[in-house]
């Protein structure tokens, strides 16, 4: 019994109550139907302060203790004796229960009463058992987030409020973090608005002039386009999220990067893979790469790329690989205005046969420009070069184009966005021609 003592208005208004048979100072007595409603609202999942508040009774004035109490005892008759057994059998409130023998028809309702409890609990087994089955199979291989959300539903739709620790603890995971994570509901949807306002930014940055990019480029375009500040690591973990993948390119197995066995030199090495020196127009990086196109048609490129700065020069497209492609392009070179040629100027190429040919070195001399080999195999020597070629290939597909004209024009193109908007993040996230003007006026 409680040791809350009721107050003369306190007995008046539980007595409006229609679930109260007598109340006095010290205890109340129940309806028995109230308390057969209450047996089957908390078999049906319910907390026994709710069921008491949803019938009218004052929590605060009967006090938490008295309704678990009465919860309890209530509980322990119907398993006893079920239904029968919740029936008030003492005397006029004397506290005696009767003495007499239950007849037959007593007996025999009691005993229908039990086997009705024993079956209702052997369904709610059944019940329980295919849901644990079934949670355990969905739950695996999901994330933290996603088998507190699998929790949640499964408890709203098979109306299991009281398991909510049981089904925690069966797929292993913490049940204060559930209730974290129900109970942060609106936040996880504010920051999703967020994050998908964010991806639409970034997408705008990584489709930018028709180019896909990755994080460093996007950082670098908000930054300088966009006015706007994202760090890296919010980059790239929007891209994860929405699946925003940018191209990489593939390892050439081909290729070998060991260092050549030989040391054979048409001329010195003058580079030795010094490309930063922060001088425009003095290191000038040239190479040659294939370009199919329309099937089975070939064209080639040849480029000069300012090493300082990463600029492309000057290129030639050609449609055959003789020695014009070269010397072409060194023309084109020296005629260009955009950046003054050091007076200790030299190119940089690999030692192949249009680089060792005396036509090529004749002009180089002509032209006064000094003249630097890779190591024989070796690519690492001309990088930045062999980089290029990379993402223009990535970014250009050659060969989708039908037309010799078409392919010239796609290469023109990407080699103008390449000087003026592809930010490069070794150049303090500039563009190559800004980097260019920012060493030049330093």
């Amino acid at each position: 019994m409680s040791k809350i003592l009721f107050s003369k208005e306190d007995i008046i208004n539980l007595e409006k109550n229609n679930n109260i048979l007598r109340v006095s100072e010290r205890s109340i007595t129940y309806t028995n139907e109230f308390k057969r409603l209450f047996i089957e609202e908390y078999m049906g999942g319910k907390l026994p302060r709710e069921i008491f508040a949803e019938n009218g009774f004052d929590i605060d004035i009967i006090g938490l203790k008295r309704i678990e109490q009465s919860a309890a005892r209530w509980k322990n008759l119907y398993e006893k004796d079920g239904i029968i057994g919740l029936d008030d059998s003492r005397k006029c409130a004397s506290g005696r229960p009767r003495s007499r023998e239950l007849s037959k028809e007593e007996i025999i309702e009691r005993q229908e009463a039990k086997i009705k409890l024993l079956e209702s609990q052997v369904e709610l087994l059944k019940k329980l058992d295919t849901t644990e089955r079934l949670l355990i199979n969905r739950s695996k291989n999901l994330k933290i987030n996603d088998i507190f959300e699998l929790i949640g539903t499964t408890i709203k739709e098979n109306n299991f409020k009281n398991l909510t620790g049981y089904f925690c603890n069966l797929l292993s995971v913490s049940r204060s973090g559930y209730y974290n994570y129900i109970n942060s509901k609106e936040h996880r949807a504010a920051r999703e608005n967020k994050d998908l306002e964010a991806k639409n930014i970034i997408l705008k940055a990584f489709n930018r002039r028709g180019y896909k990019k990755g994080s460093r480029s996007i950082k670098m375009i908000l930054d300088n386009e966009f006015n706007i500040v994202y760090s890296l690591k919010k980059i790239q973990r929007i891209m994860r999220k929405y699946n925003i993948v940018c191209p990489h390119r593939k390892a050439n197995p081909y290729k070998q990067m060991a260092k050549a066995t030989k040391e054979h030199r048409t001329v010195p090495n003058i580079l030795q893979r010094n490309f930063k020196q922060d001088i425009p127009g003095k290191i000038l990086l040239t190479d040659i790469t294939y370009l199919p196109y329309n099937g089975s048609d070939m064209a080639y490129l040849s480029t000069i790329l300012d090493s300082s700065t990463g600029e492309i020069l000057a290129h030639h497209i050609s449609k055959r690989i003789t020695i014009d492609i070269a010397t072409e392009t060194i023309y084109k070179l020296t005629r260009q205005r955009r950046v003054k040629l050091h007076k200790n100027a030299f190119v940089h190429s690999d030692q192949g046969c249009h680089y060792t040919s005396p036509i090529f070195q004749d002009l180089l001399k002509k032209s006064h420009l000094g003249q630097s080999m890779s190591r024989r195999g070796n690519c690492w020597d001309n990088a930045p070069q062999e980089s290029f070629f990379g993402h223009l290939k990535d970014s250009v597909k050659t060969r989708i184009c039908k037309t010799f004209e078409e392919l010239k024009s796609k290469i023109d193109k990407y080699i103008i966005y390449y000087n003026n908007y592809r930010y490069k993040w070794d150049l303090k996230k500039m563009t190559p021609v800004q980097y260019r003007n920012h060493l030049l006026s330093a």
